[in-house]
């Protein structure tokens, strides 16, 4: 099922501090670290975010700490997947490991302004400016990872799997 929303567009190096401030560290649940998502690097962003909408960013996006709290403030906002050209490893392991789909393409990074209206298709790794009628490919996401993300991340992927209700 594509993911469908407005662009939230961010430049190079976004790191953890900026999609969730260090101050809001005391706490693990999602409710109250998407009231502050992306506080520092836009004010707006928290109240403005809909279900479904994209984050764009540069290259490195996720950099400096390997906190779960970051990519779990944009997924608790409904954040539907992050573009960038590049994430830092731990951060792109930490997003789908708690359900937040994550896709690798340069020239959608590039091309998609801040507003626009993008499809994301992690199937076929193929993303769509609505706004601009301009199509970008990305790597698909592998099944066992969209399975993951349907899931809502690992845990509940390895719970399903050890329940024998998931037979992939």
């Amino acid at each position: 099922m594509p993911i469908e929303g407005r662009a939230w567009c961010f430049g190079d190096n976004l790191d953890t501090d900026g999609i969730i401030p260090a101050r809001y560290l005391n706490t693990s649940d999602p409710r109250e670290l998407a009231a502050h998502a992306m506080e520092d690097a836009d004010p707006t962003f928290a109240a403005g975010v809909s279900p479904g909408d994209v984050v764009v960013a540069g290259r490195n996006c996720g950099c400096g700490s390997s906190r779960e709290h970051a990519p779990l403030a944009l997924k608790a906002a409904g954040v539907g997947a992050v573009i960038a050209p590049s994430f830092a490893r731990i951060f792109y392991r930490n997003s789908f490991n708690i359900g937040l789909p994550i896709l690798e393409c340069a020239e959608a990074a590039a091309g998609i302004e801040a507003g626009d209206r993008v499809r994301v298709d992690l199937e076929s790794g193929l993303i769509v400016n609505l706004t601009k009628g301009r199509e970008y490919r990305a790597q698909p996401v592998p099944p066992f990872m969209q399975r993951i993300i349907a899931c809502g991340g690992l845990i509940n992927y390895v719970r399903e799997r050890m329940e024998g209700k998931d037979k992939t």
